[in-house]
Order: C-alpha cells, then sequence, then structure tokens
C-alpha cells in the first residue's frame, strides 16, 4: 500500500519518503522539513495515533492526514484529537489524497497544540482536565468554556458579549452580571487555591489572561 501511494504521488509530481513504521517516521520528521505527513493508524510498533501524538508533543506541526481502514467515529475523533488536521478511510481515490495533501499544504505547519498550556495552567479539550501546577481543577462546564477562551488567547481582552457567546448559546436569556459570576467563579478555582492572580479585569473593557497564567 505505501508503494503504491509513494508510486501514484510521485506521478502527481511530489517528492515522497516511506517509513516503515512509527519510530522511523518519528526520526525521519526530525530531520527533514516536510510540506505534509501521511500517517496509517495500522503501522508496525507505533500506531498512526501515538505516532500523531508524540509529534505534536515535540513541537513538530506539519499538516498530518490520518490514513486507515477504520471508519468507526470513536476512531475519527480520537485521530483529530491527537493532532492530526484530516482523516481518510480506505478503500479511497488517489485523486482526494492528492487534493486533500494539496489542501493541507495551503494551510501550512500552523502551530495547533492538542493541550493548551499557559504558564502552568493546562487544559486539554479532548479529556475536559484542567490542572495547574500538576494539581487537577474541577470545573463545570460553563467555566471550562470560559477558560478554554481565555487560554486560546493569553494577554487578549475579551468583553462581556465576547465571553457569552463563547459559553453561552444563542438562546440563553443574557443577565449583566453573568459574566462577572462566572469569572469569580474561575479565579475561586485556577487562581485563589494556588496564590496567584491569572485573570485581570481591564476596567471599561473587559477580561484578560495574562500570558504567564499567573503563574
Amino acid at each position: 500500500m505505501a508503494a503504491a501511494i509513494r508510486r501514484g504521488l510521485r506521478f502527481e509530481g511530489l517528492v515522497v519518503d516511506v517509513a516503515a513504521d512509527g519510530e522511523s517516521a518519528l526520526l525521519t520528521v526530525g530531520a527533514t522539513d516536510y510540506d505534509a505527513i501521511v500517517l496509517d493508524v495500522m503501522m508496525p510498533g507505533l500506531d498512526g495515533f501515538e505516532t500523531c501524538r508524540r509529534l505534536r508533543a515535540d513541537g513538530v506541526w506539519v499538516p498530518v492526514l490520518m490514513l486507515t481502514a477504520r471508519d468507526a467515529v470513536e476512531d475519527r475523533v480520537r485521530g483529530l484529537d491527537g493532532g492530526a488536521d484530516d482523516y481518510l478511510t480506505k478503500p479511497f481515490s488517489l485523486a482526494e489524497l492528492t487534493a486533500r495533501l494539496r489542501a493541507l499544504v495551503r494551510r501550512g505547519p500552523v502551530e495547533r497544540p492538542t493541550v493548551i498550556e499557559v504558564g502552568d495552567l493546562r487544559l486539554d479539550p479532548a479529556t475536559r482536565e484542567v490542572s495547574r501546577a500538576d494539581v487537577e481543577v474541577q470545573l463545570s462546564a460553563r467555566e471550562f468554556a470560559l477558560l478554554e477562551t481565555f487560554m486560546r488567547r493569553p494577554g487578549d481582552v475579551f468583553t462581556q458579549t465576547q465571553l457569552l457567546e463563547a459559553a453561552w448559546d444563542l438562546g440563553y436569556e443574557q443577565r449583566s452580571n453573568v459574566v462577572e459570576v462566572y469569572v469569580r467563579y474561575l479565579r475561586e478555582k485556577i487562581d485563589r487555591p494556588f496564590g496567584v492572580s491569572s485573570i485581570e479585569t481591564v476596567r471599561g473593557a473587559g477580561y484578560r489572561l495574562r500570558k504567564d497564567g499567573g503563574g
């Protein structure tokens, strides 16, 4: 399969290298700059999921296309949550694979961490886990949504309207102080127990998370 894909992509004018297993893939990617990576889930040794996870953990942000015979929803979710950018199931046409790779290459290697870290604050959108200094913090769904909004753009000021749109649906009956209340809840959970101050009030504008996470 790998040889057939390589022949097809080379016929399209692409330069292609093949790694026989996950460990080899990690070494190859570490030594060469690539425009895109195609990962088969069912590789010997490290599977595609773990290989992708390790690439992202090492700060490799080359676009990744997961390729597999599996078509279960949970497998697609696992691949995307593990850092993959796209997912293609077998059987597939070479034309579609090539088109998807062209689309990924246009995006370029943009940093898209699967786990968000700001200072010693850590948030995992897939597992819904939050911790500060390796201590787990339990948040409600609304609190989690607000914190994720702050952590994706540390240092940026968010208005109350922006925070409402991030954590409440359009049908929510707006209360003027609900954002203020939930920001206070967050401070009580992620700041006060650790003796830090990470969420700042910007008078007349809104709120922001300090770029150092308050740590």
